[in-house]
C-alpha cells in the first residue's frame, strides 16, 4: 500500500497551491480570450502562452493529488508528440481534456483555494495547532479528490469512448474483411483462375492431337506443366497476403527476419518471442510491421532500419525504426491508418515519433496471452 504523506507535507502541498491560484487564472484567462479571438488569427499566439501555462499547472495540480491519495491521476490528454503547430493547436482545442482543464482552473481558484488556504491558517495559529495537525490531512484529501475529478476522466466516460472506439473498430474491420475478400476474389479470377482455364483448354487439344500429332500434344503438354507452375504460384501468392507460411513455421520473430531479406534497405531484427502470441495477433503485428517497411522504403530514404520485438507481460510491443528524413504523418497517408485500424480491432495501439530528419519510430503495442511456446493453432498438427 502506498505511503500517504503526513501534515507537514500536505501543508507544503497547500502552501505551492496557494501560490499557483494566481498563476492558475492568468492561465485561464489567456485561453479563454484566445479561443474567443482564435478565428481572427489574434488569439492564437494568446492561446500559445497560456494553454501550455495551463497544461503545465494542471499537472503539478494531478501530481500532488496523486501523492495525496497515494493513487495515479492520469492526464489522458490526446497525443501530440512531434506535430507540427497548426496540428498541435487543432488537438489540444478538439481535446476534452483541455476543456475540463479550464473547467479545474476556475474551480480551483475559488474552492480549491479555499480549502489550502485553510490548511495554511490553521497551520499560523498557535492555538490551532492541533486543529491543524488533525484538520490538514482531510482538508487536503478533500482538495486532491476535487482537483482528481476535474483533472481525470471519469469511469463512465472512458466507458463511453471505449464503446465509441469498439463501433468504429468494428465497422472498419467489417469494410477491411470486405475489401479482403474482393481482392482474394480478384486475384483468383485474374490470376490462377485464368492460368486454369489455360489448362484445361491445353490439356483437351493435347488429348485430341495425342493420336494424329503427337509432337504438337507433347508441346501442348509441356505448355500445361508450365501453366500448373504459375497457377500454383499465383495461388501461394495469395494464401502468402492471407496467412504467410512462413509466419505459421516460423512466428514472428522468424517472419519478421525472412521480411527484412527481402527489402533494399538493411534490417537489423532484435528480440525474441519464447512464448508465441495468439494467431490473429501475431499476423496482425506482422502485417503491421510488413507495411512499416515498406513505408521505409518506398517513403523514408533510410540507409538503415530496424524492428524490435519485446513481450512485456501480456503486452506485444514492436518498434520499427529507421534513420530516415523523419516527418512521418500518420495522418497524411493510409499505411499507417490503416496499421492503426488493423490493430485497434485487437485493442492495439499506435505510436509514431517522426521529427524533421530523423529517426522515425513506429510503436505498435498489442495485448496478447501466449499460444504456446513454439506452435500456434495455425500451425499445429493433430
Amino acid at each position: 500500500m502506498a505511503h500517504r504523506p503526513g501534515p507537514l507535507r500536505l501543508t507544503g502541498f497547500a502552501l505551492a497551491q496557494v501560490a499557483l491560484a494566481v498563476p492558475t487564472l492568468v492561465a485561464a484567462t489567456l485561453v479563454a480570450l484566445g479561443a474567443g479571438t482564435a478565428v481572427v488569427v489574434v488569439g492564437i499566439p494568446v492561446l500559445l502562452v497560456g494553454l501550455p501555462l495551463l497544461r503545465w499547472i494542471a499537472d503539478r495540480h494531478r501530481a500532488m493529488a496523486a501523492a495525496t491519495l497515494a493513487h495515479p491521476v492520469p492526464a489522458d490528454r490526446l497525443p501530440d508528440d512531434d506535430l507540427p503547430l497548426p496540428a498541435r493547436l487543432a488537438t489540444w482545442g478538439r481535446d476534452p481534456m483541455t476543456w475540463r482543464e479550464l473547467v479545474w482552473a476556475v474551480v480551483s481558484a475559488s474552492v480549491g483555494l479555499a480549502l489550502s488556504l485553510a490548511v495554511v491558517v490553521l497551520m499560523l495559529g498557535v492555538v490551532t495547532l492541533v486543529l491543524w495537525w488533525f484538520a490538514t490531512p482531510h482538508l487536503m484529501r478533500l482538495r486532491s479528490v476535487l482537483d482528481a475529478r476535474l483533472l481525470s476522466r471519469g469511469s463512465h466516460e472512458l466507458l463511453a469512448e471505449r464503446v465509441q472506439v469498439l463501433t468504429e473498430t468494428r465497422a472498419e474491420t467489417v469494410e477491411d474483411s470486405a475489401a479482403e475478400l474482393r481482392r482474394i476474389e480478384r486475384d483468383l479470377h485474374d490470376g490462377a483462375q485464368a492460368r486454369l482455364v489455360a489448362l484445361q483448354m491445353s490439356l483437351g487439344l493435347a488429348r485430341q492431337l495425342i493420336d494424329t500429332d503427337p509432337v504438337a500434344a507433347r508441346h501442348l503438354l509441356a505448355e500445361a506443366s508450365t501453366t500448373t507452375g504459375a497457377a500454383l504460384g499465383d495461388i501461394r501468392d495469395v494464401v502468402r497476403g492471407i496467412h504467410p507460411p512462413v509466419l505459421a513455421d516460423r512466428g514472428l520473430a522468424g517472419a519478421v527476419q525472412a521480411l527484412a531479406l527481402d527489402l533494399t534497405v538493411p534490417v537489423a531484427v532484435a528480440g525474441d518471442l519464447p512464448d508465441r502470441p495468439s494467431a490473429p495477433v501475431e499476423t496482425a503485428a506482422y502485417f503491421a510491421v510488413l507495411e512499416c517497411l515498406a513505408n521505409v522504403a518506398k517513403h523514408a530514404g533510410a540507409q538503415q532500419a530496424w524492428v524490435e520485438l519485446e513481450r512485456r507481460g501480456d503486452l506485444l510491443v514492436v518498434v520499427v525504426g529507421d534513420d530516415g528524413r523523419g516527418g512521418a504523418d500518420p495522418s497524411g497517408g493510409t499505411g499507417l491508418r490503416g496499421v492503426a485500424r488493423r490493430l485497434a480491432a485487437l485493442d492495439g495501439s499506435v505510436r509514431v515519433s517522426s521529427p524533421a530528419g530523423g529517426p522515425t519510430l513506429v510503436t505498435l503495442e498489442v495485448p496478447c496471452e501466449s499460444s504456446s511456446p513454439r506452435t500456434t493453432p495455425s500451425s499445429a498438427t493433430g
